[in-house]
């Protein structure tokens, strides 16, 4: 069990790049978050410090979103288990 707890703030909404407006994670950081190691958790939150300070200047209005479809969370799922 991970240390690290998840970002998600329950507003689940993929940009373009399927990056997750609302936590800042990709699909597989989300779809994979408990198989990794704290390790890679903190890899990953550095991450989503990142993409949280690119974000900060973009208007989140203006970016268009989708919500997490059943497929893509699946086949983030399965690609995680792959590799």
């Amino acid at each position: 069990m991970s240390r690290i707890d998840s970002p998600c703030i329950a507003s689940c909404k993929l940009d373009q790049d399927k990056i997750c407006i609302g936590c800042y994670r990709h699909i597989s950081e989300i779809a994979n978050w408990n198989r990794k190691t704290d390790t890679e958790l903190d890899a990953i939150m550095q991450q989503v410090a990142r993409r949280k300070r690119q974000y900060a200047d973009m208007n989140h209005h203006s970016i268009e979103t989708s919500p997490i479809t059943q497929a893509e969370w699946q086949a983030a799922k399965i690609k995680a288990r792959l590799s």
